[in-house]
């Protein structure tokens, strides 16, 4: 790598239906050169020695030996999501590659949404959702007909 020149990172593509999000990818353009997948195969003899990274976004591009193996420069795998069971951790260390994820990223939105799911489910708002559209004498008799959560205590 050139004084000056910025990182290459492997990704999928940008934008589409498995590209890194437009927003997303303007963030590493700031810190990374990118590489998509269809760069690096089209020219692999040139890229593989400048890619030092690679990042996955949803499960992609796919991380085995043959990718490990094409790239000799590699020192990280950037996933960005919290679980790595999609990526074998044994094989790739064998490599000397570190892998990082996001274990926080989604903790508080997932606690958010079990929280409204397990209200929702005791006060049934879903069905009272779709009867309240049927009129009042379907909603009538359901809206009474639910448990009460007053010293209820939940928890995650």
């Amino acid at each position: 790598m050139a004084k000056g020149e910025l990182p290459a990172v492997l990704i999928l593509d940008i934008g589409g239906t498995h590209g890194v999000l437009e927003d997303l990818a303007a963030l590493l353009k700031k810190h990374f050169h990118p590489i998509t997948m269809k760069e690096f195969l089209g020219n692999k003899e040139e890229m593989r020695k400048k890619i030092q990274s690679v990042f996955v976004f949803e499960g992609r591009p796919t991380i085995d030996r043959e990718l490990l193996e094409s790239l000799p420069n590699l020192k990280v795998i950037a996933n960005s999501g919290v679980g790595v069971d999609h990526l074998d951790l044994k094989m790739i260390s064998s490599f000397g590659v570190k892998v990082t994820n996001t274990p926080h990223a989604v903790a508080d939105p997932t606690a958010d949404i079990g929280m409204a799911l397990m209200l929702a489910s005791a006060r049934r708002l879903v069905e009272g959702n779709v009867l309240n559209f049927l009129g009042p004498s379907f909603f009538f008799g359901f809206c009474c007909d639910r448990d009460d959560l007053s010293e209820s205590t939940f928890g995650m």
